[in-house]
């Protein structure tokens, strides 16, 4: 009777309304296809970063990719003699970020048109409006303009355009085997996925990412889900077979949460990264707004941008280019004699890591908001949790890199609008999964706190508001 029963109630099942194990699994093939195509082509970004980092940030600027706040200096030995004006290098890091911008802005505008060329926003913007179609020779050209944009020098990140560059493999795989545009738009998502997953290495935030991008609010693309599981796990593999399994960055492994009242100091953190959120997405628009409104050639507007970058990073260095080696030093312990003058140092780097990212990307040089923004998190985080180190040590036994990882996961989920991702991300790029409830708790307020503000234009509210499902 119960083998009956069984056998009874599997059928049922399979005969249910809807269920096809064809409609299931109809575009697992597929993504599997955008996920092997886009692992590859990350990993020729990638090598091309490496190749410009070396020639041109590194070898003509001789700017070393090592933080000097890492080495507990600071701004202390920035300023505290003027011998750095002789060193014909940094002059060279004064003008190194026009060239690059200028490079980058004429290989767009002589090979692709420049509004389907801005990263993330052109991404979503294809979803919603254009039937998720990108023209395929943004891949090279998108790439080879984000290298030279952000290796000279541009304060900005290859997350961005590696999400577009993803998106425009998906939308060239659809078209190569003659899809649907339904089709499309979800394998276009998938590949978005895909160059999250495989850059970041993170496959499970960039899974998220690809179906939680699409809206400011809570919604979600339910139909891409799966295929951005498969195409992210699968990039991911190509990439990491390449360049390795270890996580982006490394962290001290007693940053865990282990007290109840830390709750407090991070509802504080939940506050301070919806503020920075905000300022960083007011001064962005406000600068791209001011950019616009120029009567000037769109080659001088990125001229200008990269010659304000330039002049921000001739003081402060470690504010050019993705400004990773910040995050590294944020994520490291601090000594006690370090801990005021590297809060009000970590908060500098957050506000001129702002202000030169608007600067290199609102005048309409190539490169992403989205990496910016995990430097600026951390940055704040990190002089949050030191500044609560210093004056209440022994209540709440903070480490001021637990505060840096969750307030770049709280910093993404405010000004990016994706709390999922953020919560996954943090825990994935850092190899530690201990922080994961306060990274709950603070993306979950800081969500909720900056609802109506995006750093992305073409992010409809919701599913009712999207010219797709409206």
């Amino acid at each position: 009777m119960f083998e009956r029963i069984s056998i009874s109630s599997f059928r049922l099942f399979a005969a249910g309304k809807g269920f096809s194990f064809r409609t299931t699994g109809k575009y697992l093939g597929e993504a599997f296809l955008v996920g092997l195509v886009t692992g590859f082509v990350v990993v020729a970004f990638r090598w091309m970063i490496d190749l410009g980092k070396k020639y041109l940030l590194e070898g003509l600027g001789g700017h070393s990719l090592s933080s000097t706040i890492s080495k507990g200096s600071a701004f202390a030995d920035t300023f505290s003699s003027w011998e750095f004006l002789s060193d014909y290098r940094r002059w060279v890091l004064l003008f190194l970020p026009m060239a690059g911008a200028l490079a980058g802005h004429l290989l767009i505008s002589r090979f692709s048109k420049l509004e389907t060329a801005r990263g993330t926003d052109s991404a979503v913007r294809a979803y919603h409006q254009n039937d998720g179609y990108i023209t395929s020779e943004v891949i090279p050209i998108k790439s080879a303009a984000s290298v030279l944009t952000v290796c000279s020098g541009g304060s900005a990140g290859f997350e961005g355009p590696v999400t577009l560059i993803g998106a425009a493999c998906g939308s060239l795989v659809s078209r190569i085997l003659n899809l649907t545009t339904r089709a499309r738009r979800i394998l276009m998502a998938a590949g978005l996925a895909a160059g999250i997953g495989a850059l970041f290495q993170a496959p499970l935030a960039g899974a998220i990412f690809g179906f939680e991008i699409f809206y400011s609010s809570s919604d979600v693309e339910y139909e891409t889900m799966v295929p951005c599981f498969v195409a992210s796990a699968v990039s991911y593999t190509v990439f990491a077979y390449f360049y390795g399994w270890d996580p982006l960055f490394s962290m001290p492994p007693e940053c865990v949460y282990d007290s109840g009242l830390r709750l407090l100091p991070y509802f504080v953190l939940a506050f301070a990264v919806t503020f920075g959120a905000r300022f960083y997405i007011m001064f962005f628009r406000g600068t791209e707004n001011w950019f616009s409104q120029l009567k000037i050639p769109a080659s001088a507007k990125v001229l200008l941008g990269g010659f304000l970058t330039g002049v921000i990073g001739f003081f402060i260095p470690d504010i050019l280019g993705t400004s990773y080696p910040i995050i590294d030093a944020c994520l490291k312990p601090l000594s006690a004699s370090a801990v005021p003058l590297s809060a009000v140092a970590f908060l500098c780097f957050f506000l001129m890591k702002a202000v030169a990212t608007s600067f290199t990307v609102g005048s309409g040089g190539s490169g992403g908001v989205f990496a910016p923004a995990l430097v600026c998190g951390g940055s704040l985080g990190a002089a949050v949790g030191l500044c609560f180190k210093a004056y209440l040590p022994d209540l709440f036994g903070i480490h001021p890199a637990a505060f840096a990882l969750v307030g770049m996961a709280g910093f993404l989920a405010s000004a990016v609008r994706i709390p999922m991702t953020a919560i996954v991300m943090v825990a994935e790029i850092s190899g530690n999964h201990g922080l994961l409830l306060p990274a709950m708790w603070v993306c979950g307020i800081s969500f909720w706190l900056n609802d109506g503000w995006s750093l992305y234009r073409s992010q409809p509210h919701s599913r009712v508001t999207s010219p797709l499902h409206g």
